[in-house]
């Protein structure tokens, strides 16, 4: 083959590829003129970021765990932020609420255990129906399970600035009062990933 008309054909494939590429662009980006000068220029369509600080305002406290979350559990951690936001709560509320899921449920939306269950406790917070917290449909439907324990959270005076472990018991009242410091990095990366997702 004419080698003229192969380096026409791979410059016309490039001018191609070169032209697709400008038109259409990245998918994650966003084009703005700029009003001076005319000029289209390519801005970044970023989500704003999570605030780290407010996530873990005391440090965390222990030794950290941390689990992989199936498309399950990932669900159960998006119901909550959800379930967060609409309380007009903020990011630490969805840190302190995921952190306590993870150790009451392994954010496994649990029905009745049987002989394993402790009492009558289901759902993400394994909360007790016997105790008030709604009927069993109530308690294993992770938006009002969250709600629930979040409006218990609001109760607690201070808990913004109370250690994650201490505001998680106050509310739940568990025979393991410090197992909830464990879960509280893991939970602020989840917030992190899925609070503007």
């Amino acid at each position: 083959m004419n080698t003229t008309i192969l380096r026409k054909t791979a410059l016309g494939i490039a001018g191609l590829a070169f032209t697709g590429g400008i038109l259409a662009g990245p998918a994650t980006h966003a084009h703005a003129t700029t009003p001076t000068t005319g000029v289209t220029t390519t801005v970044q369509a970023d989500k704003p970021a999570v605030d780290k600080d407010k996530l873990i305002p005391h440090g965390v406290q222990g030794d950290q765990s941390r689990i992989d979350l199936d498309d399950e559990q990932t669900a159960n951690v998006k119901a909550i932020i959800a379930a967060t936001k609409k309380a007009g709560m903020d990011e630490r509320a969805a840190v302190v609420s995921i952190a306590t899921a993870l150790q009451e449920s392994k954010l496994e939306n649990l029905g009745h255990l049987g002989d394993r269950n402790d009492h009558d406790s289901q759902g993400l917070f394994q909360q007790r129906p016997s105790s008030g917290w709604g009927t069993v449909e109530q308690i294993t439907d992770p938006e009002y399970a969250t709600t629930a324990f979040l409006k218990g959270l609001k109760q607690v005076d201070g808990w913004q600035d109370m250690p994650l472990t201490k505001a998680a018991q106050t509310v739940q009242v568990s025979a393991y009062p410090d197992h909830y410091a464990q879960w509280e990095q893991q939970a602020a990366d989840l917030v992190t990933d899925h609070w503007n997702s």
